[in-house]
């Protein structure tokens, strides 16, 4: 896979991008689209394509690119395929390939402990279950190695997982769950699951996003909880999502601008902010919008992803074997 160079945004070289207040997405390529005639120093962007999937890499560097970006310093890569949206297996088997390969990149080499894979969101809610049901196809194998060490296999991980749902129903805190877990587990790295929002509706539900950066759950939604990071956690916190939903007044923003540019007249990005709002806030606050066929696209979201992570995690094994060790 041939890396093609990076294009470094400094000030010398400007993102030019349509002028919008709020990019309300998690995906960091998408925030750099969000950008006014701006230069963003500390940001480099790099983007190849192989297998037919899109990589696109956002490496914040600096701290004033964070805050630029209103991303945390690390690194985000992007995959996007034009076969996932068009529901081909072969496709979605690519993506995940890939995925396996990017998340392996970031995971630590030593194995000197498990690493905890976290199923984040409510599985009682369709567009939010994609953690949940990532973990539900997650090989884990923590328990074998204390419990049955001699039929180990060599070539296996030592991997746990939780769904440790939400606040609403729990009552506690995700990252207060995870880390009393974490402490008593001890892993070396925690992979964290959970479902993002976008800014482009062509990408809900077939792009993936990949961050060595942690997560805060709910998000996506605007509801906000304490952060899962290395900081809070002690440990190596890689994130991964797919996008499940989209703001309804940025669909909004969208259908006027396309309609100001048929009318031939100059979209005003902060008069249009302005309508959008107006238009779907009132009194009944910010619309999300998920596509009518969301139960299927988690379904096969989370297949995906957990393909994905059980081939980062155990690399040496087989698809048919890790199915095979599942069943």
């Amino acid at each position: 896979m041939k890396r093609q160079p990076s294009h470094i945004i400094s000030a010398e070289t400007t993102w030019k991008v349509s002028a919008v207040k709020q990019v309300r997405t998690d995906l960091a390529m998408e925030s750099l689209d969000g950008r006014d005639e701006k230069s963003l120093p500390g940001v480099h962007l790099s983007n190849w394509e192989t297998g037919g999937v899109r990589v696109t890499e956002v490496n914040v560097s600096t701290k004033e690119g964070a805050a630029l970006l209103h991303k945390p310093v690390g690194h985000y890569i992007t995959l996007e395929s034009e076969g996932v949206k068009q529901k081909i297996p072969q496709a979605r088997q690519a993506m995940s390939n890939i995925l396996g390969e990017e998340l392996g990149r970031l995971l630590p080499k030593e194995r000197k402990g498990p690493v905890m894979v976290i199923g984040l969101g409510n599985r009682m809610v369709t567009p939010d279950a994609l953690g949940p049901l990532t973990v539900d196809h997650t090989l884990v194998t923590r328990h074998l190695f204390s419990e049955l060490p001699d039929r180990v296999d060599d070539r296996m991980r030592s991997v746990c997982a939780l769904a440790p749902g939400v606040l609403g129903v729990t009552g506690i805190e995700t990252m207060e769950m995870v880390r009393a877990v974490v402490q008593a587990v001890k892993p070396c790295a925690v992979v964290a699951v959970d479902s993002l929002s976008a800014r482009a509706v062509s990408r809900v539900g077939c792009a993936v996003q990949l961050t060595d950066t942690g997560i805060q759950p709910g998000s996506g939604v605007g509801n906000r909880r304490m952060a899962l990071s290395v900081e809070t956690l002690g440990v190596p916190v890689l994130a991964l999502g797919v996008p499940m939903v989209i703001y309804a007044a940025t669909i909004a923003r969208d259908a006027f601008e396309l309609l100001s540019g048929a009318r031939g007249d100059e979209a005003d990005g902060e008069a249009l902010d302005q309508m959008s709002d107006e238009l779907l806030r009132g009194a009944m606050g910010e619309m999300i919008v998920t596509p009518r066929e969301v139960d299927d696209l988690v379904h096969q979201a989370a297949l995906m992803l957990s393909g994905g992570v059980n081939r980062a995690l155990h690399p040496d094994l087989s698809d048919l074997e890790i199915a095979r060790m599942m069943s």
